[in-house]
């Protein structure tokens, strides 16, 4: 799968077991192993083992990243040389701030790096972030962001809304892949499906998540609408090329570029 074509990346703690083992049977598009925040730093080493470990064993079709520690953090170094090599499709680099960043963990564990962009300062470089080499994909970290541009806790998101435009506009710009970041409130089922749709109209490819509950909404929301869908394959059946009418609109090769896209993804996601 590509990675733009990814509707729901999952985060569970790689000290975990058993949520590695119920990974393997979610119809999540990626699995996250998390060595970060979800890890306490007494057991960092452990996690690490059984991070790879867990890709050694794999998780199927879905794709396999790795949050490796902030740079500058004890176990930072080790990690990306563990990486090396192994099955993981990507590493996720938490806090970035700057293209160098993920430069150097690209050019120790040749793996493609998403990065998240969790600060005002990494959102203005996100366009440079995005450009640099290795940066496959941008993950919004709002939580921290959050923190860090001084917003209110009960805040809803329309604080955070320039910076999620712009890290959008930095990822396309670039082609590479966008996700919206986690939703916090794990018995709010009518909350995240509005999220997901809000993060779906404003351009970002899938969402981060946090607990197995929520991959269906994100699948949901993010994955092609039914309706969408055939009229997509009725209109690229239709096109001869050129400016057309096509049920009562005007067509060009952009829209039949377009549905062949959406198509793709849907196929992509056995849909």
């Amino acid at each position: 799968m590509l990675l733009r074509h990814a509707r729901s990346l999952l985060f569970l703690p790689a000290s975990n077991p058993r949520a590695i083992a119920k990974a393997r049977t979610l119809p999540c598009d990626m699995v996250i192993l998390d060595l970060e925040d979800a890890v306490a730093d007494d057991r960092k080493a452990e996690a690490l083992d059984r991070a790879l470990e867990a890709l050694g064993e794999g998780f199927g079709l879905r794709l396999a990243a790795v949050r490796i520690n902030v740079e500058g953090a004890a176990t930072h170094g080790r990690e990306m040389i563990a990486l090396k090599g192994t099955a993981a499709d990507y590493v996720v680099l938490p806090k970035v701030e700057h293209p160098k960043q993920v430069k150097d963990v690209f050019s120790v564990s040749q793996k493609p790096v998403i990065a998240m962009i969790e600060s005002a300062r990494g959102v203005l470089a996100a366009n440079a972030i995005a450009a640099g080499e290795g940066c496959a994909g941008l993950f919004m970290g709002n939580n921290d962001l959050r923190r860090d541009l001084g917003l209110p806790d009960n805040a809803g998101r329309a604080g955070l809304g320039l910076a999620m435009q712009t890290v959008v506009l930095a990822a396309r710009a670039s082609g590479i892949a966008v996700f919206d970041g986690v939703f916090n409130r794990l018995d709010d089922e009518a909350g995240l499906e509005a999220e997901c749709a809000e993060g779906h109209a404003l351009g970002f490819d899938g969402k981060t998540l946090i607990h197995p509950a929520q991959v269906p909404v994100a699948n949901q929301v993010f994955g092609p609408d039914a309706q969408a869908l055939a009229d997509a394959r009725r209109l690229i059946e239709a096109a001869t090329g050129g400016a057309e009418r096509f049920e009562g609109r005007m067509i060009e090769t952009m829209h039949v570029e377009q549905a062949k896209a959406l198509v793709a993804r849907a196929e992509a996601v056995g849909e």
